[in-house]
């Protein structure tokens, strides 16, 4: 087959395969747990790079381009912010862009930001000669199709998932072979007032809903709670093992969607090796890009579509901050409000913002008066249908800003009611308001 003599030809090493990237070039990293390591670990021993500009969303792994010896070699845009890369973003060492995920492809397809090197990791070819971006489609396949250049770490762990999720040998510039396992991304552990957050949650979901949740405890509370539904659907950007479960229990079935019936639609996988093979060659899952993903008119062709997202702290309006504490930024804006206004224009759709009422072990309200200083404003007070914390479920669609303050003081720590009613008493939009 003639591919097979075209791929043979660009297979090398990832020293060679990234001996060409210059100074002032601007490099794609492919994202969660589809990071190309040995390509990333080849960059960075080019100790004389200067001034690489590193685009890259939420990466599972280390993040040694973003460590503070390499402040003058390598400047990182960071599109979302994860752990290993929060204390550099906040140090000043990583550059951090906030935009909605559904806007990224066109980002990449600008003037201004198009890579001139993509770095991904896909499944071996198949005899037609295509490979699949497996479980990192949405942010990385269109960062690949606006490259000047793509550089593949073929991986044969990888798994073949189906969708807008293929790219055929001839337009990579460089194949450098790997057999190594992906990533793993532990579930995270539940704690009992997350399990009471997701059983108020689960009151919201109405038999036949279309789901999307993002990452963590509160949504791995929410499904724990969801055995009882019938006829579930899924349409989000996230495929999470917790999701696997409930298909296996037959409560997501995807027969009442009203959009990609029967399917679940996703933009990447994150997760344990059992869901990584779940996934493989699975006709069921399509993953696609996430300007189709996340694009608010799709999503609300999802009757009932029902957007479930966290955040850090949401005042007495309904305003709700979820990528920074204070002045210091914590993760991004990812899907967030692409899901939830979507979900709002859903026939039947609920858009949700789940959150614990406290932190720093209780000693701190989430709900509070005004968003610290500093804070920014992810998802607007016109957004949300319902805030539900551990102490309830508050409405915000059709309320006025005294009624909200009212319903949500009700879901807040008791230990702050009372101060957060003086609060709304000064307010003199709120007045009059309800001792």
């Amino acid at each position: 087959m003639r591919w097979m003599d075209d791929y043979n030809a660009k297979r090398t090493t990832a020293a060679a395969a990234v001996a060409g990237i210059e100074a002032g070039q601007r490099v794609y990293l492919g994202a969660g747990c589809a990071v190309p390591h040995s390509l990333v670990d080849a960059l960075v021993d080019r100790e004389e790079l200067r001034d690489v500009h590193v685009y890259h969303i939420l990466t599972v792994g280390t993040a040694r381009y973003a460590e503070a010896e390499m402040a003058d070699r390598f400047r990182c845009i960071a599109l979302f912010v994860g752990p290993n890369v929060r204390q550099a973003v906040n140090d000043g060492r990583v550059d951090y862009m906030p935009i909605h995920l559904h806007q990224v492809p066109d980002l990449f397809r600008s003037d201004d930001h198009r890579p001139d090197v993509a770095f991904v990791q896909v499944s071996p070819p198949d005899e037609h000669g295509f490979c699949s971006f497996g479980i990192e489609v949405g942010v990385t396949r269109p960062a690949a199709r606006s490259a000047r250049r793509i550089v593949a770490e073929i991986n044969r762990c990888m798994p073949r998932t189906l969708g807008d999720s293929f790219i055929h040998v001839s337009k990579l510039d460089a194949c450098v072979e790997v057999d190594r396992p992906l990533d793993i991304f532990p579930r995270a552990e539940m704690s009992e007032v997350q399990r009471c957050i997701g059983r108020n949650v689960a009151t919201l979901v109405q038999d036949g809903a279309c789901l999307q949740l993002g990452i963590g405890g509160i949504a791995e509370a929410v499904l724990g709670h969801l055995d009882d539904k019938k006829d579930l659907g899924i349409h989000t950007e996230m495929f999470s093992d917790g999701l696997l479960e409930l298909m296996d229990k037959g409560v997501i079935t995807g027969e009442r969607k009203t959009f990609h019936p029967g399917k679940v639609v996703a933009g990447f996988v994150l997760g344990s090796q059992d869901l990584y093979d779940y996934v493989h060659d699975n006709a069921i899952i399509e993953l696609h890009p996430t300007d189709y993903v996340n694009n608010p008119i799709h999503i609300a062709r999802n009757e009932r579509m029902t957007a479930i997202n966290g955040a850090l702290q949401v005042d007495l309006t309904g305003q709700v901050c979820a990528d920074s504490i204070g002045t210091e930024i914590y993760s991004g804006f990812g899907g967030q409000v692409d899901f939830m206004r979507g979900a709002a224009m859903s026939e039947g759709g609920v858009a949700i913002t789940a959150l614990r009422s406290t932190a720093c072990n209780g000693t701190i309200s989430r709900i509070v008066p005004t968003l610290d200083t500093g804070a920014g404003v992810v998802t607007t007070r016109a957004d949300v249908h319902y805030v539900v914390t551990e102490h309830g479920v508050a409405r915000m669609i059709g309320r006025t800003l005294r009624e909200r303050a009212k319903e949500l003081i009700e879901i807040a720590d008791p230990r702050f009611r009372e101060d957060l009613l003086k609060a709304a008493h000064q307010r003199t939009h709120f007045a009059p308001f309800p001792s």
